[in-house]
C-alpha cells in the first residue's frame, strides 16, 4: 500500500522530522525555463488558459528541485474574468480590471455556477497535473479569498493601501456586500471544480487581509473564507484547505478554529515562537521564510531556514515562504534552502 504523501501527512496532524516544503509562485520568472515556456505562450493570460503549457510551468520546478507539493499555475484574477469583468496584464505594472462600483455594474456579473465555461480550460490543466506529477507530490488548487479579489475588482488594479475598497465598503455597503457574496459563491464553484479535476488540498490566499481591522476582518476576511471552507468540506470532506490571510497578527491566533481551516500560511512578519505556542496548537502551520534570502543568499539563508524548521519542529508544519518568490530570486539559492532543510 502506497505511503500517505508527506505534505499530506503535515496537513492531518503530524509532525515530521523533516517538513515538507514547496514555494508559493515556484513557477515563475526567476526560472529561465519558466520564462521561455511564457515567451511561447505570447502573453501572461495566454500561459494560464494554455492547459499544455500552464501543466509545464507547474512542473519545472518539480524536475528542478523535487519539492513536495506543486501548485496549479493560474492566477486569482481569472475568476473576475469569469464573472465577466475585463481583465489585462501591464508589462511590468501588473493587472488590470474593468472597475465595479455601481449597483447597475454588480447587476451585469454573471452567476457564480456560469464561471466554469471560461474557466474550462484551468480544469484541464489540473487534470494534465494529476497525471504527470511524480506519485509522491501533492497537487494544490487555488483562489484568491473573496476581500483580496473585491480589492482589485473595485480598484482595477492593485493599491498600496486598497482604499478603494475600503470606500466602497463605506459609501455603498449593499454593492460591497453583493461583490463579497458573488465572489464567495463563485471561489466555491471554482475550488470545487478543481478537486473534481484531481486537485487534492487547496489554498485560499487573502494576501490584503492585513488591510482589514477588528470588525472588518472578521466581517470579510474571515467570514468568507469560514463559508468556502464549509461549503467545500461538505462537498468534498477529505479535502484538506490552507487559509493564507497574510498580515493577520495577533488574529493568525484561532484562525484555523474559527474558520476551519487544516492550515494557516505565516506570513514573514510572524514570530515563530509565538506561532508555535498561539497557532500550532490548532492546525497545521505553513511558512515563513522571508523571500529576499533567495535573493542575497549566503549563510543567513542557510541560517535562518534552519531556525524556522527548529522554530516548528514540534508540531505539523510545512515549510514555504512568508510570501511569494520574487523574479530577481537566484535559483541556486533555492537548492540552498532546500539543502538546509532537507539535511
Amino acid at each position: 500500500m502506497a505511503q500517505p504523501k508527506k505534505l499530506m501527512r503535515a496537513l492531518a496532524g503530524e509532525a515530521l522530522d523533516v517538513p515538507p516544503v514547496w514555494m508559493m509562485r515556484q513557477a515563475g520568472r526567476y526560472l529561465p525555463e519558466y520564462r521561455a515556456t511564457r515567451a511561447e505562450a505570447g502573453d501572461f493570460l495566454s500561459l494560464c488558459y494554455n492547459p499544455e503549457l500552464a501543466a509545464e510551468v507547474t512542473l519545472q520546478p518539480i524536475r528542478r528541485y523535487g519539492f513536495d507539493a506543486s501548485i496549479l499555475f493560474a492566477d486569482i484574477l481569472l475568476v473576475p474574468q469569469a464573472l465577466g469583468a475585463d481583465l489585462w496584464f501591464v508589462t511590468g505594472e501588473g493587472p488590470r480590471l474593468s472597475t465595479l462600483t455601481t449597483t447597475a455594474e454588480l447587476a451585469a456579473l454573471k452567476p457564480a455556477e456560469e464561471v466554469h465555461e471560461t474557466l474550462a480550460p484551468i480544469y484541464e490543466t489540473v487534470r494534465i497535473l494529476r497525471r504527470e506529477l511524480p506519485q509522491q507530490v501533492t497537487l494544490i488548487g487555488f483562489a484568491g479569498a473573496p476581500w483580496t479579489v473585491a480589492t482589485y475588482m473595485i480598484a482595477g488594479r492593485g493599491t498600496p493601501d486598497q482604499g478603494p475598497a475600503h470606500a466602497l465598503m463605506r459609501e455603498a455597503p449593499e454593492v460591497f456586500d453583493g461583490l463579497i457574496a458573488r465572489l464567495t459563491e463563485a471561489t466555491i464553484e471554482y475550488l470545487s471544480a478543481q478537486v473534481e479535476a484531481g486537485a487534492e488540498v487547496l489554498k485560499l490566499f487573502d494576501s490584503w487581509a492585513g488591510s482589514l481591522g477588528g470588525e472588518t476582518f472578521m466581517r470579510y476576511s474571515l467570514g468568507p473564507i469560514r463559508e468556502i471552507i464549509t461549503a467545500l468540506k461538505a462537498r468534498h470532506p477529505g479535502v484538506p484547505i490552507i487559509a493564507f490571510p497574510r498580515g493577520a497578527a495577533s488574529r493568525y491566533e484561532g484562525f484555523a478554529k474559527a474558520t476551519g481551516a487544516d492550515c494557516v500560511a505565516l506570513d514573514t512578519d510572524v514570530d515563530l515562537n509565538w506561532a508555535a505556542r498561539a497557532v500550532q496548537p490548532d492546525s497545521c502551520v505553513q511558512g515563513n521564510l522571508d523571500p529576499k534570502l533567495l535573493v542575497s543568499g549566503g549563510p543567513e539563508l542557510e541560517t535562518e531556514t534552519r531556525r524556522i524548521v527548529e522554530a516548528l519542529r514540534d508540531g505539523p508544519h510545512i515549510f514555504n515562504l512568508g510570501h511569494g518568490i520574487t523574479p530577481d530570486a537566484d535559483p541556486a539559492n533555492v537548492d540552498r534552502m532546500l539543502a538546509a532543510i532537507r539535511g
